[in-house]
């Protein structure tokens, strides 16, 4: 993973079929990147149904929500409405895991994304960041506390 201090690596994704998404186009605004292995799996319909749950605390903490992993753009789409989630799912799709790699969250034996989560600060910097078991859904916790700690260092 990288680590805290990092400077949060820029990248290009689509974010629908017919939407690029790039991490520089967003300014003022902490950054929560969740990368996770694999729409429609038990844990990761869990995972990000818990945190589209939890976007109003996450708003509250002037930071966004963005889901991250090597399926495919039409995946997203149907897993998006299926599920009903409120933020962006972006495709890491072609080539295959490039941005996971870029943030060292691939999984070269699985061929997916690990479940790897960041916080990045309004100055593009990683703030903290949480490996977990590709079967256990970390949460929301880590994140908000993570929030939390950003607000009393700019303090």
């Amino acid at each position: 993973m990288l680590q805290v201090g990092t400077i949060a690596p820029d990248f290009t994704l689509l974010a629908t079929p017919d939407q690029k998404f790039s991490l520089s186009e967003i300014e003022g605004k902490r950054i929560i990147l969740a990368f996770y292995p694999a729409d429609w799996s038990a844990v990761c319909s869990d995972q990000m149904s818990l945190y589209n749950e939890a976007l109003h605390y996450f708003n509250q903490e002037n930071a966004i929500l963005i889901g991250i992993s090597v399926d495919g753009k039409w995946g997203h789409v149907a897993f998006k409405n299926d599920r009903k989630l409120n933020f962006p799912l972006l495709s890491d799709f072609e080539p295959k895991g490039a941005v996971s790699k870029l943030y060292e969250a691939y999984d070269g034996q699985a061929g997916e994304s690990k479940r790897v989560l960041y916080v990045i600060d309004e100055d593009g910097i990683i703030q903290w960041n949480y490996l977990s078991p590709a079967d256990i859904n970390p949460g929301a916790d880590g994140i908000l506390k993570a929030l939390e700690d950003l607000n009393a260092m700019k303090k």
